[in-house]
């Protein structure tokens, strides 16, 4: 049976790539999976999983997503009501939050309590937190399978998610001082990190994310 997977184009993230990565990653699996990238609501409702691109600022990509026409509420009902498999990517994963501090506050959508505001590095480490960095992984998070515990993936962001609950961190990265490299609570996940970016283990991962049954 063939599934969909929606990525989300609301001007923000480098949507080609990204959809490059989850066609190559259905392909490795032999997975009858058919990408589109849409800024029709309609499609994101009728489609299997939800990908949220993101890059930039927060407030930039809020607006951005809150001017497509209906995305908030086909997001809302198809994530948190119907449960489709969710995949942040980014400022994607970011957007969950309640609320962004950059560039003053900024509300988010809302799903996972917490807020994103500035990585404060010590010992003179540089902001972005730009390149590879090894990811700690939580014990037993399926999207994570196959992939040990200290495996690289690639980073750029200035600003971290800081969730009320640690029990939402599904793997953190050290840069002078703890990063969110993912989250996941029931049926939604994100990733700080660019899976699309960071070779075979970002493939594995997508590939994880189309055989996810949460």
């Amino acid at each position: 049976m063939t599934e969909s997977v929606a990525i989300v184009d609301y001007g923000s993230g480098n949507l080609r790539s990204a959809a490059k990565a989850f066609e190559r990653a259905a392909s490795d699996r032999g997975l009858n999976e058919r990408v589109l990238v849409t800024a029709d609501p309609d499609a994101v409702l009728r489609a299997d999983r939800v990908v949220l691109p993101g890059v930039g600022a927060f407030a930039d990509c809020m607006r951005g997503l809150l001017a497509v026409k209906g995305m908030r509420a086909a997001l809302d009902e198809a994530v948190r009501k119907r449960g489709r498999p969710f995949l942040g990517i980014c400022v994607g994963m970011q957007l969950m939050a309640e609320r962004g501090v950059e560039f003053g506050t900024h509300k988010g959508l809302g799903w996972i309590e917490g807020e994103v505001r500035a990585i404060e590095p010590i010992n003179g480490l540089k902001v972005p937190h730009m390149g590879w960095n090894d990811v700690t992984i939580r014990a037993g998070e399926k999207l994570f399978d196959g992939l040990p515990t200290g495996t690289p993936m690639y980073f750029v962001h200035s600003y971290n998610f800081y969730p009320a609950r640690q029990d939402d961190v599904a793997a953190s990265a050290d840069y002078g001082g703890a990063v969110t490299a993912a989250l996941r609570r029931g049926n939604m996940a994100g990733t700080q990190f660019h899976p699309e970016k960071s070779q075979a283990a970002g493939l594995r991962l997508i590939g994880n994310f189309l055989d996810w049954r949460p």
